[in-house]
């Protein structure tokens, strides 16, 4: 009988004894539902199971998905109807069971704060026991079992949902109200990676710049404890939204000069002109996003700004789609995240008038897409000639390497190299994507 850890809100009876199963875990969506798959493969692999990547050698699949897109979804549900020719339970896991159960009838479900519980759904399922915990009263905590996609990549959730009410997200009704990890917590788990040989930690969240709000503290708080923590490292700080940054801008920019900190800003803007900020029920204006991107780049004049643009939101008129190229324009961000809007159920956004006919997003989509490819391009050949050191943090294509630099520009290079090996490059190529290093 495999062990079980204590639980809440599941009402479960005493399985009979099992045998050891192999389990596959597929993961779609954010690095926060990556971190949650590699916790439920931890916890499954200390109670005896044994995790494998093959869907076609597993026992058991468990499916964490994402709601953040209606593609994302789609693909979610057509993948669904493939796999199940298998005859192979299936375990549906993630943000869509906790937003749209109803969908799943038949299908043992686990939500985004039950993840810690994943043992006993298996366990229920492989006994034929359909189980659903998706109760949102309390989050999981964050245990050291884990098994990493990357070995030398760790991700740590810094709080689970978010103070924002957007209105054109579903994400909100998946992962809840704001619940912040304490630093110590944070700590311990910091630590552990370390000593395991993590070299990259990823600080995860809906929005990290929310962190803290509602246990008394604050993300650069939160920095200052970890960048004292003595190791060869790199941290990457997530996704925060412009109206949290502007509550401690001069001290996060302060903190992002530690060498431990990549120079990467991840900094959603969504849309350049206010009234459609307004509708979105965004908190910030236009201008702040473009005051917070110039002071970053005063004393950090190389930081990678990424960002996030919605095209076509309902109401938007071309004029105020040109606000939205314009900002683009002006603040030359090195990644550009781009979404068509898609009316998303249960959100405010989806009940909206004057929505935008689906050829006009994508043609919105098409226009952001190539004049981001062009400023990517411009951003990148900066780093021509560059020579510095690079981690290499991922297996690529055709004998070669990612690596990142201290702006946690993607860096391919040639040659044999061990994953968390630091390398000294010259950069000699570049393309919209990437760096080429010699």
């Amino acid at each position: 009988m495999f062990l079980r850890p204590q639980t809440q809100n599941l009402n479960i009876s005493p399985s009979p004894k099992i045998l050891i199963m192999k389990v596959c875990i597929k993961t779609a969506g954010c690095s926060l539902n990556f971190a949650d798959s590699e916790q439920m493969a931890g916890l499954l692999k200390e109670a005896g199971f044994e995790i494998v990547n093959s869907l076609k050698n597993a026992d058991l699949i468990i499916l964490n998905t994402c709601t953040v897109k209606t593609p994302t979804e789609n693909k979610f549900f057509n993948f669904l109807e493939k796999i199940k020719t298998l005859n192979k339970p299936i375990i549906v896991a993630g943000c869509i069971p906790q937003t749209d159960s109803k969908k799943l009838k038949g299908y043992p479900l686990i939500g985004t704060r039950q993840i810690d519980n994943i043992v006993q759904v298996v366990e229920e399922t492989i006994n034929d026991n359909i189980i659903t915990a998706l109760s949102v009263k309390d989050h999981p905590c964050l245990s050291p079992y884990r098994i990493r996609k990357n070995p030398i990549i760790e991700i740590i959730p810094i709080c689970r949902g978010c103070l924002g009410n957007c209105t054109y997200c579903k994400v909100k009704l998946a992962r809840g109200h704001l619940k912040s990890y304490k630093i110590e917590d944070i700590k311990k788990r910091f630590k552990l990676a370390l000593r395991q040989g993590a070299k990259e930690i990823w600080l995860t969240a809906q929005d990290t710049g929310c962190y803290g709000l509602d246990i008394k503290t604050n993300l650069p708080t939160l920095l200052k404890e970890l960048t004292q923590i003595p190791g060869n490292y790199k941290i990457r700080i997530g996704m925060m939204n412009p109206n949290h940054v502007l509550q401690f801008l001069d001290e996060l920019i302060q903190i992002y000069k530690n060498e431990k900190i990549f120079k990467f800003l991840h900094l959603p803007v969504q849309s350049g002109n206010n009234e459609i900020l307004k509708s979105m029920n965004r908190k910030y204006l236009a201008e702040d996003f473009r005051n917070i991107v110039k002071k970053f780049r005063q004393p950090l004049p190389e930081i990678t700004l990424a960002t996030d643009i919605i095209a076509g939101f309902p109401g938007e008129t071309e004029k105020q789609f040109d606000n939205t190229l314009d900002i683009i324009k002006q603040t030359t961000p090195a990644v550009i995240n781009i979404s068509r809007f898609w009316p998303r159920e249960k959100t405010k956004a989806a009940k909206m008038e004057n929505q935008i006919h689906s050829k006009h997003t994508k043609e919105r989509s098409r226009m952001l897409t190539h004049i981001y490819h062009n400023i990517a391009r411009m951003q990148n050949e900066r780093w021509l000639n560059w020579e510095g050191s690079v981690i290499v943090d991922e297996i690529g294509k055709d004998n070669s390497f990612v690596a990142r630099n201290y702006a946690y520009k993607p860096v391919i290079v040639k040659g044999n190299y061990n994953l968390g090996e630091t390398v000294k490059v010259k950069i000699k190529k570049v393309t919209s994507f990437d760096l080429r290093a010699q």
